[in-house]
């Protein structure tokens, strides 16, 4: 079997209005081989600034491995970090690129021999997986009537639509939305006692409607510096926190260091770290008790899964970040199943949008807050034919003159 072409698709999908963080641009490649089989995978770009950029940095790739066999999913690994000069520079773009590429490889093997990628992982070790509702400061439910919450009675009432649904933890970040509508507040340290007021507020609405079995995780996005980190820390510490997400930029692991023998609180990181490279000052460090590799940004299955044993080794536990497509969710679903370190699993409310659900051939959705494992060959998901009618497409289907 040879690769024959490489498309890279953005699709139209739900969102899609131009915000400080960009427009909501899922970024694919399809991966095309000479016995007709073909496989999807996802850049992790779909949201802030850059899937333009990913858009090219697959063309780029694609041409360096034009004619390799798909099944040897190791050697394209290693080309693409060998031979493409930027390769071993990683970063973002580069990293979502080789990651889209390998998902797609792994697809597309795992539909040669009949299988579903989970298999090529080691097999299944979870099927019935839990789930938690994500980012609930943006409310919950395919129709959201208002964008951000702000009050303690508004996160009581969206805790509350989660439970409804049958999840029995719930992630949110209480400081990004500011006290009130049009406000400026400071959230890098040290900081007002209203913000830590405000966020303690939020957060106790959370508990005290969700109960003490709700599991609550504490999102940061990385906005927070050390300080504020500690601070916010240590004023949530006795609402029982299941872990804290990203409390600062994951640039320098001697933050998180401080942070960590500052609270008692868990410790989780990972969507903006890449590679197995990223992940071992933090391992060694030992200031992550939960990885979150995105499979679309890390380096892709091949690289998610050694991520994977690596924090199997520092008894870490791990929560894949899922925050794309239905290509990102159904490629985390099969690592999930296959990992005995496995968390809990993001929906995220990204994820509910109608318009986003409609770009797939299949709608997967938690049931009473839980997954079971498709067993499909390869990932289990592709988009749908009118989907990708409506994308726009690059493809790269030959040699370049320089790369004999």
């Amino acid at each position: 079997m040879k690769i024959l072409s490489i498309d890279a698709l953005q699709l139209p999908s739900g969102n899609n209005g131009a915000s400080s963080r960009g427009a909501w641009s899922p970024v694919l490649v399809r991966i095309n081989t000479d016995e007709g089989i073909s496989g999807w995978g996802e850049a992790g770009l779909a949201y802030g600034k850059g899937w333009r950029a990913g858009l090219g940095m697959i063309q780029d790739f694609a041409e360096q491995i034009i004619g390799m066999d798909p099944m040897k999913t190791e050697e394209i690994w290693e080309t693409i970090f060998r031979k493409t000069f930027w390769g071993m520079g990683g970063g973002t773009v580069v990293s979502a690129a080789m990651s889209a590429i390998d998902i797609a490889l792994m697809d597309i093997k795992g539909k040669a021999l009949k299988v579903p990628v989970y298999e090529l992982l080691g097999g299944k070790t979870n099927d019935n997986i839990r789930a938690y509702a994500s980012q609930i400061q943006f409310g919950w439910g395919s129709e959201i009537k208002k964008q951000t919450l702000e009050t303690p009675e508004e996160y009581a009432e969206v805790t509350k639509a989660c439970i409804a649904e049958g999840y029995d933890a719930v992630k949110v970040d209480p400081i990004i939305v500011p006290g009130a509508s049009n406000e400026v507040w400071n959230i890098r340290g040290p900081l007002q006692n209203k913000v830590i007021d405000t966020v303690y507020d939020r957060v106790e609405a959370i508990r005290l409607a969700g109960g003490d079995d709700l599991d609550i995780i504490i999102e940061m996005h990385g906005n927070t510096d050390t300080v504020a980190a500690i601070q916010i820390a240590k004023a949530l510490e006795p609402l029982r926190i299941f872990y804290y997400e990203e409390p600062t930029h994951s640039l320098n692991v001697e933050n998180f260091v401080e942070i960590k023998k500052k609270t008692d609180i868990p410790i989780a990181a990972g969507e903006r770290i890449y590679t197995r490279q990223g992940y071992r000052p933090f391992f060694e460090k030992r200031v992550l008790d939960v990885a979150q590799p995105d499979l679309c940004l890390c380096g892709g299955l091949t690289e998610a899964k050694k991520i994977c044993d690596m924090a199997w080794t520092y008894d870490t536990q791990v929560q894949i970040h899922v925050c794309g497509s239905p290509i990102s969710k159904a490629a985390a679903l099969q690592i999930e199943a296959s990992i005995p370190n496995f968390l809990i699993h993001e929906h995220h409310q990204r994820a509910l949008n109608p318009v986003n659900r409609a770009t797939c051939i299949y709608d997967y959705q938690p049931v009473n807050g839980r997954y079971v494992i498709p067993d499909l060959p390869g990932i289990g998901q592709e988009p749908t034919e009118e989907c990708i009618s409506k994308a726009n497409v690059f493809t790269v289907a030959k040699y370049l003159p320089y790369m004999k």
